[in-house]
């Protein structure tokens, strides 16, 4: 639910509003660069004990992995390899429904380019890492979707389709929407990926948790970063409030102050339940507000896809 007639300004927009965080790709560097220094191995730990494959042997490789046997059947030296030595794929998953385009008035962005902006700078410290990174879609106008790339041109075409991004319609609220963008995830994704998922989670039914836990395995890791405007998490509103539903037509009339903890206990809510399902599998949730430092934001979801941090209810 959105502030509506009579409340601060601010709100839907027909085009995405990037605020001051764009022009995008300036703005995801400086947020990459100011996260990655001493934070960018640790994305790979937790796995190194887990065998991923052999590959040929090249100088300076420890002598220690050197496989005899493959020696003796293939006569050439091969190194056994370990998870934190292979590609680690970054699926990236947006929510772009309508209620992610939301800016309140002291906002720096709406939600949708916030989520774009870490998804941004994720996609960079990847690259730097040489891991390939793909991006897909839920809700929204048709945006396409990118296998998971790795290289310096397939992080440029990353920027030019989040820029093209628009917040709209009332898809994600829908389980079918979230089977239907996760399904060929869970498909392709490798040993070893990670998804992060960036949505607000408003009017999205309980189910949706589910389908993206069952995504998630011992080798594959589900971070859900909840995406959250400053109105929405602190609901700061006084007197008679009118709020309608950006994706649908549901119109309330309250008082800003006599509603504010039912609301707020409701937003937590909504982050307990979805940690719950997400924990048994190995998921994590963590929230961000669009005023948050966006490097100190990227900070907590690298920390969480490390196993450092997260909301785990």
């Amino acid at each position: 639910m959105r502030p509506g007639q009579g409340a601060p300004a601010g709100g839907l927009r027909q085009e995405l509003d990037w605020g001051s965080i764009a022009p995008l790709a300036l703005r995801a560097r400086a947020v990459a660069d100011g996260a990655y220094t001493g934070v960018h191995r640790s994305a790979r730990k937790g796995a190194g004990v887990e065998f991923g494959g052999h590959r040929n042997y090249v100088p300076g490789d420890d002598l220690r992995w050197l496989d005899r046997h493959a020696l003796m059947r293939h006569s050439r030296l091969v190194v056994r390899q370990f998870e934190t030595e292979t590609e680690r794929h970054v699926q990236l998953l947006l929510d772009a429904s309508a209620s992610m385009g939301y800016r309140s008035e002291h906002a720096p962005a709406a939600k949708l380019a916030y989520a774009a902006l870490l998804a941004a700078a994720l996609g960079y410290v990847a690259t730097k890492e040489r891991d390939p990174v793909g991006l897909s879609w839920i809700g929204g106008a048709e945006v396409e979707s990118l296998p998971a790339r790795a290289g310096s041109d397939d992080f440029e075409r990353l920027l030019a389709t989040l820029e093209r991004a628009q917040a709209s319609g009332a898809d994600a609220a829908g389980v079918a929407s979230w089977q239907e963008a996760l399904r060929p995830l869970g498909e392709r994704s490798p040993r070893g990926s990670v998804l992060v998922v960036f949505s607000d989670l408003m009017d999205i039914p309980l189910q949706a948790a589910d389908e993206l836990a069952r995504v998630a395995t011992r080798s594959r890791k589900i971070v859900l970063v909840r995406v959250l405007d400053p109105a929405e998490a602190d609901f700061p509103f006084e007197g008679p409030l009118r709020l309608r539903s950006p994706e649908g037509s549901q119109l309330v009339e309250t008082d800003g102050g006599r509603a504010r903890r039912g609301y707020l206990e409701a937003l937590q809510r909504i982050s307990d339940e979805w940690s719950q399902r997400l924990l048994p599998r190995g998921g994590s949730l963590l929230t961000v507000v669009t005023r948050d430092d966006p490097v100190r934001a990227l900070r907590r979801v690298l920390g969480t896809i490390a196993g450092n941090e997260g909301e785990r209810a």
